[in-house]
């Protein structure tokens, strides 16, 4: 065991990016950051990372298949060091959330659920999986919201509906990108079942979805700068959408790099949120 192969299988970029998130969400909820916030983003960055050990513990078999290179699959961590460290995670970003108040606890416990479900069981459901997925990127922005309470909650609501919307149109596209591992380990996903060229249209569907919510009034943060901007990234959302929609094939999903585009416009929303907030 390497401490590198403990630090990649936690993808510290995408705890990290999670974390900042939740002060984001904060940010834009109170249009302030406070030092208390700090804690959002730890307990968010743990459970983040703990969810990502677990989802490669139980997907190992496929790992071997898709991503050999990832540190369980290649011996660089064991099973049982897996489990044990997950643990961790997920304890020590509970024990912070218990720092902050009941509803972020809440919410902080319920998504350590879904987490563990989602490794364990609903990956393998078609829809119900990558549901999951959407609904625990966007619940980052109600977690930081929470943390000035149910207010704080229902303003960010537009946000975390086209963050789900937009997940789930690039966690569907990963799915079809993946097939040919996905059956071989067992799981049954949402292009098994319809198809690659139907899935790339459903993703299509949901990043039309997330670019139409984008552009209605919601929030203090909604004004020229943030339409112009949004109206850039909202751009790049449906270039990559729509190079998937247009393959029927795994290997065409991954050679158009549909995924990629997405995820870069959606850490590009989150920059254009985050200056439209404080100006």
């Amino acid at each position: 065991m390497s401490a590198s192969a403990f630090i990649r299988i936690t993808r510290p970029h995408n705890a990290v990016v999670a974390g900042l998130t939740a002060l984001l969400g904060y940010l834009i909820a109170t249009g302030t950051l406070t030092p208390p916030s700090l804690l959002l983003a730890v307990t968010v960055a743990l459970i983040t990372a703990g969810g990502n050990v677990i989802n490669d513990l139980y997907d190992v078999e496929i790992d071997r298949i898709n991503r050999p290179e990832r540190s369980i699959p290649s011996g660089e961590i064991s099973l049982a060091g897996a489990k044990l460290y997950s643990v961790a995670l997920f304890s020590g970003g509970i024990a912070i959330a218990v720092l902050t108040t009941p509803l972020c606890l809440a919410i902080a416990v319920i998504n350590s659920v879904i987490l563990v479900a989602y490794a364990v069981l609903l990956k393998r459901v078609p829809v119900c999986g990558n549901m999951a997925v959407a609904y625990l990127t966007a619940s980052v922005f109600l977690f930081g919201g929470a943390f000035a309470g149910i207010a704080g909650l229902v303003q960010n609501l537009s946000l975390a509906a086209i963050t789900f919307l937009a997940t789930l149109a690039r966690e569907v596209l990963k799915d079809a990108e993946d097939v040919d591992g996905d059956a071989a380990g067992g799981a049954r996903t949402l292009p098994m079942v319809i198809g690659v060229r139907w899935t790339g249209v459903l993703a299509f569907a949901c990043a039309c979805g997330a670019v139409a919510v984008s552009l209605l009034p919601f929030g203090d943060w909604w004004g020229p700068f943030y339409l112009a901007a949004i109206a850039v990234v909202d751009s790049v959302i449906l270039f990559g959408a729509a190079r998937g929609a247009m393959c029927t094939t795994p290997a065409c999903v991954r050679e158009s790099r549909a995924t990629s585009i997405l995820r870069t416009g959606m850490f590009a929303a989150l920059a254009v949120f985050a200056v439209a907030a404080v100006m």
